[in-house]
């Protein structure tokens, strides 16, 4: 039976001797391989996007067979992550960490080996599973770390998934200009296999399992709403808003999840536990993370390329890949840097203070991307606001869900959260494609965005960041935070 959020957790879950028990530098070290699986996960899941232009000549193939890159493992996440969130909480949160890690490696190994687009796909599909391993990241290290250590621990694992998208562009757009692409696969492939092996040696496993039955039904059903709900999103630009196909599965998409969600309410051992979702905030967090997963994605579409378009453009400055993907480096450099500060203002403000200051600089460094960006450098400080703001959004969210969460249902809540935050990313690339696609100027035989689409574009994200800042002060503060939950 879950209990109440309001029991004292440290005395109830056994996870918490753990804890006790850790010395610094066992602690530190079970950071660090931890640290590094979420980093090379965030970095799989971008380092593709800048050299997608380049493959259909390097493979020999079409342009839609190469958007599966991308598609295929953002399916696969969105289906494994909460799944493996809830059988992290019945058979152990570092059992499934090394299936997600395992899951990189060998995902990696698959795509560095083969030319061939279907084996492409099929590596990039298996590497999609490894997307659980932030949450569970963040649900094992919660019970593993000393109470003190908790807060900074998550705010950088946390950190992670905007440190791995910045420097992946880089990386993608040095390996584009002097290697062959496989090279990524091999660095991911290299890392992963690392961090599974800190994993297995170092880290222990968390006693608290919550045990009972995989709920299959539960599992298929909101496989299928998810990915009837996706699809559409990932391949809108390619076959348009007007198709047919996407409101027949965004349809299917509320039928199914519906369906999903009246067998949760009906079983013994549901796959989602929908009553402790339902929560007020958890449900004001979980839309926060939908509008903060936006303003990330959107800032990783809205600085790169804007920077690569040429100058003819107006706003372009007709930089390489390189440079397009180096620009996004101090907004990721700063989410790693100031993680230890936002785990302080969390303990001294609270998660949800915490979370709409983040908010708001995110406001703040969209609308001075609007008004400031005639030389390279206001592009990067731009971003970089951003970054500082999402980094200090991103470290508060998990320490919320946490806070108000039985203890036996952390990993299953963490990992339906970072689904929302994958979800607000799908959404800010299909919204962005669609506003940057349709205001263009026309250099010669192609047609880039023009600057009114991309700041009509920062001028969304900076309304979604004020929403996000309105709806978390919502929130009642409750000290302890994730150290409640260690």
């Amino acid at each position: 039976m879950a209990h109440s959020p309001d029991v004292d957790v440290a005395a109830l879950d056994p996870d918490a001797r753990i804890a006790a028990h850790t010395s610094p530098r066992r602690a530190t070290l079970e950071l660090v391989v931890i640290g590094l699986g979420a980093l090379v996960v965030s970095l799989s899941q971008s380092v593709l996007v800048p050299v997608l232009s380049i493959l259909p000549a390097r493979l020999d193939t079409s342009a839609s067979n190469v958007s599966w890159l991308l598609t295929s493992t953002l399916l696969v996440a969105a289906v494994s992550v909460p799944i493996m969130g809830r059988l992290g909480d019945m058979y152990g949160k570092r059992l499934m960490l090394l299936v997600a890690v395992g899951a990189l490696t060998l995902g990696s190994l698959v795509t560095a080996l083969t030319d061939d687009i279907g084996w492409l796909i099929v590596g990039r599909a298996v590497q999609g599973a490894s997307a659980a391993a932030i949450p569970l990241g963040i649900s094992l290290l919660a019970a593993l770390m000393p109470r003190e250590r908790v807060g900074s621990a998550i705010a950088l694992i946390s950190a992670m998934l905007g440190v791995g998208g910045a420097l992946g562009l880089p990386l993608a757009g040095f390996v584009a200009e002097h290697a062959d692409f496989h090279a990524l696969f091999w660095i991911t492939a290299a890392a992963g296999l690392v961090a599974f092996a800190g994993i297995l040696t170092i880290v222990p496993e968390s006693p608290a399992r919550s045990g009972g039955r995989v709920d299959l039904v539960g599992a298929t059903l909101l496989a299928a709403g998810l990915v009837c709900l996706m699809l559409p999103l990932a391949q809108s630009s390619a076959w348009g808003w007007d198709d047919p196909r996407v409101s027949v599965l965004l349809v299917a998409s509320v039928v199914v999840l519906a369906g999903f969600g009246w067998t949760q309410l009906r079983i013994r051992d549901p796959l989602v536990d929908l009553r402790a979702l339902g929560r007020k905030p958890i449900v004001i967090t979980n839309l926060a993370s939908v509008l903060f997963g936006f303003a990330l994605f959107a800032s990783f579409i809205g600085t790169a390329s804007f920077v690569e378009a040429p100058e003819a453009s107006g706003y372009g400055f007709g930089s390489s890949l390189l440079v397009g993907g180096l620009a996004m480096l101090p907004s990721g450099l700063a989410m790693l840097l100031l993680s230890p500060v936002a785990a302080r203002l969390i303990e001294r403000r609270g998660a949800p203070q915490t979370l709409a200051l983040g908010a708001t600089v995110v406001a703040a460094g969209w609308l001075l991307r609007i008004v400031w960006s005639g030389s390279l450098w206001e592009v990067v400080v731009g971003a970089t606001i951003v970054g500082i703001g999402t980094g200090i959004g991103y470290a508060a969210i998990p320490s919320l869900i946490n806070a108000h969460t039985p203890a036996g249902e952390i990993a299953s809540a963490n990992g339906l959260n970072s689904l929302f935050r994958s979800f607000g990313s799908s959404l800010a690339s299909a919204v962005g494609g669609s506003i940057l696609a349709a205001n263009t100027v026309i250099l010669g035989s192609f047609a880039v965005p023009s600057l009114a689409a991309y700041q009509g574009l920062f001028a969304i994200c900076a309304g979604a960041s004020i929403l996000a800042a309105a709806l978390v002060l919502l929130v009642p503060h409750r000290r302890g935070g994730a150290a409640a939950r260690a």
